[in-house]
């Protein structure tokens, strides 16, 4: 079992250093294991690619990423932000403050980080860098606050959690709600401090029958996510039958309420969200063929043994699982790292006594902080590409950003009451 697990992980850093894909990493360190071990005939590889994607809950990818897509070109964004900044726009540091509540309805829409700050981003970054917030801060704001969106459910990363350990998708999603609204003050907090300190002047706030205009406007948008979390919480269908609602949700709106959204954008509406979904789901599949070796040698079993036989604390292993999962986050994608880790601490998790819902809730923080941390902070390039400036100074924008989300992320891992309090709330006790 060791000497498999030795020659998985160094094969696996080889070709990551060697500066191959991700996916491609993942798929070729448990082929040459495999082979070199002679463990399971080189068959069972392709059987597991096959049935790593035969999950019911999986197949909520894909939908949610071409509701997102859907939304994004039907004009749902800027209906949000119009709202947004009628109602806080005039306070001080209001343009930075309805862009993070702009990103956390966004977020409840489209369960996908890097879709948030392009679709906010895009029309914000501008409007703050030319009211006088500084391209670094307004970059590092949006690229941070956008990263809500893989926190705030539907989120893609739960859903990964959930199949990976087996958990309630729905229960994530509840789950999530409280942190999401708890990282997302945070920010308007920090927003509103950083305004008073640099003076910012406030605007004129308009006229109440303007934002009521702006409000009725924005509300076939805001609906959407009271749809699917409304739809899910209440049992009128599962996370997977939501996704699926939200695309249907987004074309009617796009096409008939708002008409944005043009008939002949559709076709390239669809293809974008397909190169996106097979590079999700390519690299989901490898990961899960990477865990799966891991749990046939019975890796996560003995380390979980091993833990619990040197009495270490629930609060000590928390503390290790947040370094680890801040720099795994550094280096791999949000879907990979969950599921080559989530089935390798769910024994120690479970025999600890740590709830398995809270703990993907501190597993998708951590992802949620990597996506704003180099090298491969995905957000980091997004943001970079709409604003213009070079990774190095997106990346010190966000910096501050990344501290705050640091000590956001203590308080959700040692309060756990942050994350169960809606799931307790609908289901009672769940561990």
């Amino acid at each position: 079992m060791e000497s498999v697990g030795i020659t998985l992980f160094v094969v696996f850093f080889i070709y990551l250093l060697l500066g191959m894909p991700l996916a491609i990493c993942l798929g070729l360190s448990v082929i040459a294991t495999f082979w070199y071990h002679e463990t399971l005939p080189l068959m069972a590889v392709a059987q597991k690619l096959y049935n790593g994607l035969d999950h019911f809950a999986l197949m909520a990818i894909p939908f949610f990423i071409l509701a997102s897509n859907i939304m994004t070109t039907g004009g749902v964004s800027k209906r949000l932000i119009d709202a947004c900044n009628a109602f806080v726009g005039h306070y001080k540091g209001g343009l930075a403050v309805a862009s993070v509540v702009s990103c956390m309805f966004f977020a409840a829409i489209s369960g996908s980080s890097p879709s948030t700050v392009v679709a906010i981003g895009t029309i914000m970054i501008p409007a703050m860098i030319a009211s006088g917030y500084g391209d670094k801060y307004s970059v590092g704001l949006l690229g941070s606050a956008g990263s809500l969106g893989i926190l705030i459910p539907p989120s893609i990363p739960m859903i990964v959690y959930g199949v990976a350990t087996e958990q309630s998708v729905g229960k994530l999603f509840m789950a999530g709600v409280g942190p999401g609204l708890f990282m997302g003050g945070v920010f308007i907090v920090t927003a509103v401090i950083y305004a008073h300190v640099k003076g910012f002047s406030s605007g004129k706030p308009l006229p109440w029958k303007d934002r009521v205009v702006f409000l009725w406007k924005a509300l076939p948008g805001l609906f959407m996510p009271f749809l699917i979390l409304g739809g899910i919480y209440g049992g009128i269908f599962t996370p997977t039958e939501a996704a699926a609602v939200a695309v249907f949700y987004a074309l009617a709106v796009g096409l008939f309420v708002y008409k944005d959204l043009k008939f002949r954008d559709i076709p390239q509406v669809f293809v974008r969200s397909a190169v996106t979904m097979s590079m999700v789901l390519f690299i989901i599949t490898n990961a899960m063929l990477f865990a799966f070796i891991l749990t046939t040698e019975g890796i996560p079993g003995a380390i979980a043994s091993f833990i619990v036989e040197h009495a270490v604390t629930p609060w000590v292993f928390l503390l290790f699982v947040n370094i680890l999962l801040y720099f795994v986050g550094d280096f791999m994608e949000p879907s990979a790292a969950i599921l080559i880790l989530a089935p390798l601490f769910l024994p120690i998790v479970l025999k600890l006594g740590i709830d398995p819902i809270h703990f993907g809730i501190i597993m998708t923080v951590n992802m949620e902080i990597g996506m704003i941390t180099p090298p491969v902070g995905l957000n980091l390039f997004v943001a970079s590409g709409i604003s213009g400036l070079s990774l190095w100074e997106v990346f010190r924008g966000a910096a501050p950003f990344m501290v705050i989300m640091l000590i956001g992320l203590l308080f959700i891992t040692y309060i756990p009451a942050i994350s169960l309090w809606f799931p307790k709330l609908l289901y009672g006790a769940l561990f």
